[in-house]
């Protein structure tokens, strides 16, 4: 049996933009207006934006965004997925690891905050509640790990194509994992795996992506604050719910579809290429010219004495 807060939702969701008198939802629900008021302020808690107004009663403000399981799937065409959607937990990655041996390929965690957050090479990813979304996708591919990278390149492009489809961003990406939006980084990748070393097939690999689809309310911490941006400035109505089932969608058809072009696509939305470049390694800053994105999508650079390298992994920064 549905709970009173989950039947005013309801309620609310049916009426979005319009005022319900308070008597009409006592009437509906079989509830005091006590009970009304105790609900709402629950409800507002949870990350709803409920307006009241002095003989109109209480809607559902249209912008009003908040991350439920109902929302998620509602916009989830992919129904071969099963999904989880949690307020916070430490770590989308983090859940998804350590519930691996029970749990079926394509399945997704989805939370509206991380209190630990992860980024690569062991950073944080700043993860506040209410501005963004992240989530994560375990999968077992029957592929050896060192083909896997792809499915960074992958989630890259299936990150812009979500992005797209629910806002006028124009998202690009800068190799390899991160995706910017008017110059600033508005997602960022992280792929992890665990290695069968007899076979040399991952047990599982875990893609994990984290969304800044608003400001935060506090701003961004100091030391990430001239990198980091938003998606849009604008809330809209169940856009975070939106960008998590996009995301799914195109990830999903990229990886079981073998969409061999998506390379092509990949290449065109990457922004460094033609664009002098430093490779970070370690406490170094090698310039450099990023000149293309192989098949495999390594990054092609040439230095300063004139050698070229392929990178695989690693990291670049922009020289301005």
């Amino acid at each position: 049996m549905k709970s009173t807060k989950e039947q005013l939702v309801e309620l609310l969701e049916k009426n979005s933009g319009t005022y319900i008198s308070g008597n009409m939802i006592a009437e509906s629900l079989g509830i005091t207006r006590a009970a009304i008021w105790k609900n709402i302020k629950q409800l507002e808690n949870d990350g709803y934006v409920i307006d009241a107004g002095t003989n109109k009663g209480y809607r559902l403000d249209p912008d009003s965004d908040v991350l439920t399981y109902k929302n998620v799937t509602a916009f989830l065409n992919n129904k071969k997925c099963t999904v989880e959607v949690f307020d916070q937990v430490s770590s989308t990655n983090t859940f998804l690891k350590e519930k691996a041996a029970d749990l079926p390929d394509w399945h997704v965690a989805v939370a509206g905050s991380q209190s630990e957050g992860r980024g690569r090479t062991g950073r944080s990813f700043f993860s506040p509640k209410g501005s963004g979304v992240y989530l994560s996708v375990l999968l077992r591919p029957d592929v050896p790990i060192t083909n896997s990278g792809h499915l960074t390149a992958a989630a890259a492009v299936a990150a812009c194509r979500a992005i797209e489809a629910c806002t006028d961003a124009k998202p690009v990406i800068k190799w390899v994992n991160d995706v910017f939006v008017n110059g600033k980084k508005v997602c960022g990748i992280l792929t992890e795996a665990s290695v069968n070393f007899e076979t040399g097939l991952p047990d599982w690999i875990v893609t994990g992506i984290g969304f800044n689809v608003y400001p935060p309310k506090q701003g961004f911490p100091k030391e990430i604050a001239k990198i980091a941006g938003a998606i849009t400035e604008q809330r809209q109505n169940n856009l975070r719910a939106k960008l998590a089932s996009g995301f799914i969608d195109s990830f999903y058809d990229i990886c079981s579809s073998g969409q061999a072009d998506f390379y092509k696509e990949y290449k065109r939305r990457c922004f460094i290429i033609g664009t002098p470049i430093y490779v970070l390694r370690a406490e170094e800053k090698i310039p450099a010219m990023a000149l293309d994105i192989d098949r495999d999508f390594g990054l092609k650079v040439r230095y300063e004495d004139g050698k070229t390298e392929v990178l695989s992994a690693g990291e670049v920064s922009i020289r301005q």
